[in-house]
């Protein structure tokens, strides 16, 4: 089996030329799974019921997202649907779920969304939280995508769930990394799978304001990148029957 997993896709842009690609990429690499991490999917930042039906009218089968989750309040019911996820570390009671299991008949396959907390929101602890759910998960074929600051959390989060999880995929940074391994001959790890969105950008946003705002501290409106852009992924080949990962490839489309 093949997932294809897509790094944080940024504003209209990034969904309109992910939707000229996706098919493409979907049928080089005979994909059977898509998961897209859309919390940045929405004009403006975060997302909405429109941005998250365009991603799955394009072929997305679950939407992970991270800090930006509830950035539209107007948005929070999205989140009722089992197929969008919030980190799993939001305090209990929170609306919606880190977990989403798709049930292929002969198999499933479970998408987990955690959340760091260096740098980012006081959350529950992301270590414990992956202990507690993975012990009621009736699958072997288990992917992470754990939403970071810091490389060396994420780097933890990885050697921590080796061996215990198919894939530990970082998202957050929106810069892709160079350092895809397989772990203990078994789970698939990167520490961010980078963006979809303007390549000439800085995180998918105009450069101007951004260099305007770290030159003289003073708050400055980002707007979203009309620059060309770019996709990035990765593409994780497993064995569903044992839920260990034989390959991950990184994808780069512009």
């Amino acid at each position: 089996m093949k997932l294809l997993f897509i790094g944080d896709v940024v504003g209209q842009n990034g969904c309109d030329f992910l939707s000229k690609k996706i098919y493409h990429i979907k049928k080089e690499h005979n994909i059977d799974i898509t998961v897209i991490n859309g919390e940045n999917s929405a004009t403006g930042n975060g997302i909405t019921r429109n941005s998250a039906d365009f991603l799955f009218n394009i072929g997305a089968d679950v939407i992970t997202t991270g800090n930006h989750c509830f950035k539209r309040r107007e948005s929070a019911e999205i989140f009722e649907d089992d197929r969008i996820l919030r980190p799993l570390n939001y305090p209990e009671g929170c609306i919606g779920k880190g977990i989403c299991t798709i049930d292929f008949g002969a198999f499933k396959v479970a998408v987990i969304n955690l959340m760091g907390t260096v740098g980012l929101e006081p959350l529950d602890n992301p270590f414990t939280c992956i202990d507690n759910i993975l012990k009621s998960i009736n699958t072997p074929n288990i992917f992470v995508d754990f939403h970071a600051e810091a490389t060396s959390e994420k780097k933890a989060m990885g050697h921590y769930l080796a061996k215990r999880v198919t894939a530990v995929l970082g998202t957050h940074t929106h810069v892709q990394t160079a350092d895809e391994i397989i772990l203990e001959n078994h789970t698939a790890y990167i520490t961010d799978a980078g963006m979809t969105g303007a390549e000439l950008s800085v995180l998918g946003v105009d450069t101007k304001p951004v260099i305007e705002r770290f030159r003289f501290h003073y708050p400055e409106r980002f707007t979203e990148s009309t620059n060309p852009c770019f996709i990035n992924g990765v593409v994780i080949t497993f064995d569903e029957k044992l839920g260990k990962s034989n390959k991950i490839e990184r994808i780069i489309v512009r």
